[in-house]
């Protein structure tokens, strides 16, 4: 008796594209689509890429067993200023915080240093009189009428969202709380965002950055998912649909309709975890993540297979490459590094005479020149097209044809004239100013970290990640790339890899010397029972397991690491009564040593240790599926397809370099460089000096050899 297919659909709506991979779990083989992202309406690219996928499989929306979205629509909405009409509620006197900041400047050298316009305006900040002090004690209830006051003036203003974020509302909530009772009566229109239930942590700042945020995009959010779940129940699935947050976990859509903010890197992190995944598999300490695609190009770090989670996002920053010149967002978030650097970028003429490519990007609409749409300014794209590493009737696997003499055209009267190059040297340069651009943010990044350069290996993918990779990771000193098949649209392969996972926290400042383990014991099973509901709520029959975190420092120090609770020894009672369940206090400020020596080079036995926040993330592990489709040990045909002529940047002239089709490789084939090797939505380029072997498990590896270009 045949099997009945069983699809899982990965989708990631990228800033140029809307990449789709649809894999059929019976048999284990996939099915990709790439449309352009309609950026007036994202659900209107996701219904275009389903009905593509249903025209080769028209069984798979009937028998889909879930969907997993990422989604770049709420740091969109948080750039463009398109969120809703929000207001925020803060104590008296404290209604000015998004304004006042950090009372610090990005550059101290700056005088005139503007930062991004809050997203509440100064009309739309009321103020409610109460207070609490750091401690959870009431210094002052909440006045007899203030919340009906505010309540009133919040629906004269026309307001559809409000951020709550009272003074330290992390250490009790009551006063929160209070409003949010008194609005649901008289305002049940009103959506109302704690700061206790959306972030509840110290720094005022960013506590009520990020509530603000997730005010200002929770209605639209809302509006989006009802659009898309409309869309689909319309294609005939009956499914459950996930989606990416920041941390690299996937959630039910109610949980992103409450706290959507988690979104905000939705999009990139799928291809971090991608990538760790392959590296696990590969047998790969380090791995360097490399997803450039269309709009931005994204860097991580993966050490020992592990992600690197960081509450010190910034999002909307006026200077892309200064800290402190942004939005903070202080929920958990993959550590990416993420440049202004993509197949879209614009290529020009700086002050000083020199090429300058990006941050600004030609995007989906009207796109680089050779796409016909309208676009008129030389990207990266049309660079790559003039060096012939493009095959103008292979773009998209045909389904798209560029125009490589506009693209030509382009880069000549914008870049070669002006300079007195010739439009390969003008391409060349476009090229290789992005390579450096991409390589000075990953070496800084890695170094900021504690990582070894060279001894990682670089995994690359996204439209364009496999075209750079020589040129980066020669650049970087890397000795092997690998390049994993379906690479252009790699980033939604990793949301089929990724558990149901939601990370909550809570500040409670503990100084070790003086930390009791039971009560450490009681407030982590309060976290878990809160994540754990969280965690039911979107999948059903899944085991839940814990991880538990502490974000630790040293006494006096305005910066914590993020460290696992070591789980008690079986034998160990601790210096708990009755034999009560305690965390090991000895143990936890080991592991901190241990961690902040490894990150820092040394740890001090002079300094005491604190607690800062305490963290769970719940997880929700089904059976993850194999996603690399094995090369065959015998191939059908040769996967030589053509020579073509494309630049070779050691003679400077055109050579001839041989075309292979990845999809006809063989397993443990290999290509020496120069070479090129085409995918439908991905070209991977072999410099000479290099080869490249078609790895039996599914990807291809590039060992680099030769000159640095």
């Amino acid at each position: 008796m045949s099997r009945s297919p069983a699809y899982r659909l990965g989708c990631d709506i990228g800033g140029t594209f809307t990449d789709f991979i649809l894999l059929d779990r019976a048999s284990g083989r996939y099915e990709i689509e790439k449309v352009l992202t309609t950026t007036d309406d994202p659900s209107r690219a996701v219904d275009e890429g389903i009905a593509g996928l249903a025209n080769r499989r028209p069984d798979f929306p009937a028998v889909c067993e879930n969907i997993i979205h990422g989604t770049t629509l709420v740091i969109n909405a948080v750039i463009e200023r398109k969120g809703a009409a929000t207001a925020i509620v803060a104590t008296e006197g404290f209604a000015d915080l998004l304004e006042m900041r950090k009372e610090i400047r990005y550059d101290i050298y700056d005088i005139a240093a503007v930062y991004p316009a809050p997203l509440v305006s100064r009309e739309h900040r009321f103020e409610l009189a109460e207070r609490v002090t750091a401690d959870g004690a009431v210094l002052r209830p909440i006045a007899d009428g203030s919340i009906e006051t505010v309540l009133g003036q919040l629906r004269d203003a026309g307001i559809e969202s409000v951020a709550v974020a009272l003074l330290h509302a992390y250490a009790n909530p009551v006063h929160e709380r209070a409003f949010a009772a008194a609005a649901a009566v008289a305002a049940p229109q009103l959506l109302v965002t704690l700061s206790s239930d959306v972030l509840p942590e110290i720094k005022e700042f960013e506590r009520t950055s990020t509530t603000a945020i997730n005010a200002y995009v929770r209605p639209l959010v809302d509006r989006y998912l009802a659009r898309l779940e409309n869309r689909l129940r319309d294609r005939g699935f009956d499914c459950g649909l996930y989606l990416m947050l920041s941390g690299g976990g996937i959630i039910g859509t109610g949980a992103a309709r409450r706290v959507p903010v988690r979104l905000i890197e939705s999009g990139p992190v799928g291809g971090a975890i991608a990538a760790g995944h392959i590296g696990d598999i590969a047998g790969v300490k380090d791995v360097i993540s490399f997803d450039m695609g269309g709009t931005t190009a994204k860097g991580c770090l993966i050490h020992g297979g592990d992600l690197p989670i960081t509450t010190n996002l910034e999002v909307d920053r006026v200077h892309r490459f200064k800290r402190g010149s942004g939005t903070p967002v202080a929920v958990p978030t993959v550590d990416l590094v993420e440049i202004g650097a993509g197949g879209g970028s614009i290529a020009s003429i700086d002050e000083l005479g020199l090429i300058q490519v990006g941050p600004q990007s030609a995007g989906a609409d009207p796109g680089p020149i050779c796409y016909g749409l309208g676009g008129t300014l030389p990207t990266v794209t049309d660079a790559n097209l003039v060096l012939g590493y493009l095959d103008a009737d292979y773009f998209l696997g045909g389904a798209m044809t560029l125009d490589a003499d506009g693209a030509r055209r382009g880069v000549e009267q914008v870049i070669g004239k002006p300079l007195q190059l010739s439009a390969e040297e003008a391409a060349w340069g476009i090229r290789e100013v992005v390579n450096e651009n991409m390589t000075s943010a990953f070496r800084m990044y890695v170094a900021e970290r504690g990582g070894d350069v060279p001894a990682a290996t670089l995994v690359a993918f996204g439209g364009a990640g496999p075209l750079h990779a020589d040129g980066v990771g020669r650049k970087l000193g890397v000795k092997k790339i690998i390049v994993p098949r379906a690479a252009g649209v790699f980033s939604a392969l990793g949301f089929l890899v990724s558990p149901v996972s939601y990370e909550v926290s809570r500040t409670a400042v503990t100084r070790l010397g003086t930390a009791d383990g039971r009560e450490l014991e009681v407030l982590y099973g309060e976290l878990e029972a809160a994540a754990g509901e969280v965690i039911a709520e979107a999948t059903a029959g899944l085991q839940i397991t814990f991880e538990r975190i502490a974000e630790m420092s040293y006494v006096g120090q305005g910066h914590q690491i993020r460290v696992a609770v070591p789980a008690p020894e079986p034998q160990a009672r601790g210096p708990q009564a009755n034999g009560a369940a305690a965390v090991d206090i000895a143990a936890l400020d080991r592991a901190f040593a241990a961690d902040y020596s490894r990150q820092y080079g040394y740890a001090y036995d002079d300094l005491e240790t604190q607690i800062v926040t305490l963290r769970v993330v719940a997880s929700a592990h089904g059976s993850v599926p194999e996603v690399l489709v094995p090369f065959p040990t015998m191939a059908r045909e040769s996967s030589l397809k053509a020579v073509r002529a494309a630049y070779d940047p050691m003679g400077r002239r055109f050579v001839d370099h041989e075309v292979h089709a990845m999809d006809r490789l063989q397993a443990d084939q290999s290509i020496a460089g120069p070479a090129i090797i085409e995918e439908r939505e991905a070209t991977l380029v072999v410099a000479a000096g290099a080869v490249a072997r078609a790895q039996p498990r599914g990807w291809v590896e590039v060992t680099l050899g030769g000159e640095t270009s």
